[in-house]
């Protein structure tokens, strides 16, 4: 999503080095990789163990320099930090990949029956049923009300508690029924699907999603060499207010209200490549209707 507009702002160059954090079936890569040429290194990253099948054939396609870590992007960008890389691009494309929408039996979707499960890594300890059935009803609703902006969080909280008193709710299917019977029928017309919010707030709690943005942020911005560029693109509001905030923070100079500096004197960390978000063309909207709320921001770390 958003593939030319990523490239325009990673200005790939032949002997550089891009992490990928979020590698996924490889989109980005595919088209990012021959700009490397056979100097550079594409290092990828993805916590799905499937992106494997996928980086082995791109791996087999391009001439730089590969390696794949599965983990989770925060951790193996620490992993890179240890091992004193520098990198000149950092991308992040924090949605979810075709490989786990387009598969039901990865629980992500509630629009197809399937296990609720919703881990990235399917080796995770938690499934998002483990959540629905074991968590407070307190608990459920704060989820639900802080990473999925529900506004009916706790009347479907209680809904679940009083369903699973009954049985266990194991199945996408089941929790959307839930969800149904639970909101008011108003809710039911308006705004998309009405479980829509809840499933996001499971999948962000399943895996930790904000946790990582947070220190994979912080992470990413260390790694990059002087001039390096650091792009994200995020797909909902409590992604994309975590990338500004901390975009619009390395490009303020942090000067002490008690010293005095003249203008000329004042250096920021980084430059907003991105003063306003960018969001998909119409005609890419219209080709990938997924693309709908994708967000693209990006900052140059200053030079040395």
């Amino acid at each position: 999503m958003l593939v030319e507009e990523v490239m325009d702002l990673v200005d790939a160059r032949p002997g550089e080095v891009i992490v990928d954090c979020t590698f996924g079936a490889g989109g980005h890569a595919r088209r990012l990789a021959p700009a490397l040429a056979a100097s550079g290194r594409y290092l990828a990253i993805d916590r799905d163990p499937q992106a494997l099948e996928h980086y082995e054939l791109f791996r087999d396609e391009v001439a730089c320099g590969t390696a794949f870590a599965h983990a989770d992007y925060a951790d193996a960008l620490d992993d890179l930090l240890d091992t004193g890389l520098s990198a000149d691009v950092v991308l992040m494309d924090l949605g979810l990949s075709s490989m786990q929408i387009d598969r039901p039996e990865r629980g992500f979707s509630y629009s197809r029956p399937a296990p609720l499960d919703m881990r990235m890594d399917p080796t995770a300890d938690r499934s998002a049923a483990d959540l629905v059935n074991d968590a407070s009803e307190r608990e459920l609703a704060d989820w639900f009300r802080r990473y999925g902006e529900e506004r009916h969080a706790r009347r479907i909280a209680r809904a679940i508690g009083r369903r699973r008193k009954k049985e266990r709710i194991e199945t996408t299917a089941e929790l959307v029924e839930v969800v149904r019977e639970a909101v008011p029928t108003p809710a039911l017309f308006a705004g998309g699907h009405p479980a829509k919010r809840v499933f996001q707030a499971l999948r962000i709690e399943v895996n930790g999603e904000l946790d990582s943005l947070d220190r994979g942020l912080a992470s990413a911005f260390e790694l990059l060499a002087p001039g390096g560029r650091l792009v994200v693109v995020s797909f909902h509001s409590l992604e994309d207010r975590r990338v500004k905030r901390f975009m619009r923070r390395q490009s303020r100079p942090d000067v002490p209200d008690d010293v005095p500096l003249r203008a000329d004197e004042l250096h920021a960390a980084a430059e907003l490549l991105t003063p306003k978000v960018i969001r998909p063309r119409p005609e890419e909207i219209e080709r990938n209707p997924r693309s709908r709320s994708a967000l693209l921001r990006a900052l140059r770390k200053a030079p040395a």
